[in-house]
């Protein structure tokens, strides 16, 4: 049986390691990497081609749903699951349109993960209980596929974004984000624009 190598990405370690005690309980699985942030899982994902991503939603500098989208934008098939503690439609239908194969809600995550790993291996979806009543009350607002503000961004505006919500200055993300005060700045403006927000303060709500 061929082993299924799996990538861990959240940022509290207690949970993470439960997750990794979890997983290496189980014949056949192995975890190759972990991470604490989106960037780091991003990375180590090109780096270590796992068969599996196990991806926090909530997480600093790059959230689960933007480290999501990259790591299903790599050469290799990456399958990813989503760990969330929100259970509202916006969450899950942004996670599985940036390519994650199955959303489980964390006080569910024990009972269900090892069955949505199978699951995603073999190329199928899996959501817990409460996330499939989510998808199926929500099923209006898919068919309809109503343009949400926040797609029109681009990958370095929705980290931008976020960096924005956390309180960074354009200082501070320049500086992390290795591009000059005025580009983050630019960038910063046609977030707003894109969104029709005017300040930080709505930014983060």
């Amino acid at each position: 049986m061929k082993t299924i190598r799996i990538l861990l990405a959240d940022d509290h370690n207690i949970l993470r390691d439960g997750l990794r005690v979890l997983l290496e309980r189980q014949p056949g699985f192995e975890v190759v990497a972990e991470a604490s942030d989106g960037r780091e899982a991003v990375v180590l994902a090109e780096q270590h081609r796992p068969d599996v991503a196990v991806i926090d939603i909530a997480m600093p500098g790059l959230n689960g749903i933007e480290a999501t989208r990259r790591i299903c934008g790599l050469p290799f098939h990456i399958a990813v699951i989503i760990l969330s503690m929100h259970s509202d439609d916006s969450y899950i239908l942004r996670s599985l349109k940036a390519g994650a194969r199955a959303y489980l809600l964390k006080d569910s995550a024990k009972a269900d993960l090892i069955a949505a790993i199978r699951a995603v291996v073999e190329g199928n979806p899996f959501f817990s209980p409460r996330v499939t009543q989510v998808l199926q009350d929500s099923q209006q607002v898919i068919e309809d596929d109503k343009e949400d503000s926040y797609e029109l961004l681009t990958g370095r505006e929705r980290e931008i974004l976020q960096l924005v919500a956390e309180g960074k200055s354009n200082k501070e993300i320049a500086s992390q984000l290795n591009l000059s005060t005025y580009t983050v700045d630019t960038h910063r403006s046609h977030v707003l624009r894109k969104l029709n927000l005017h300040s930080v303060p709505e930014v983060i709500l």
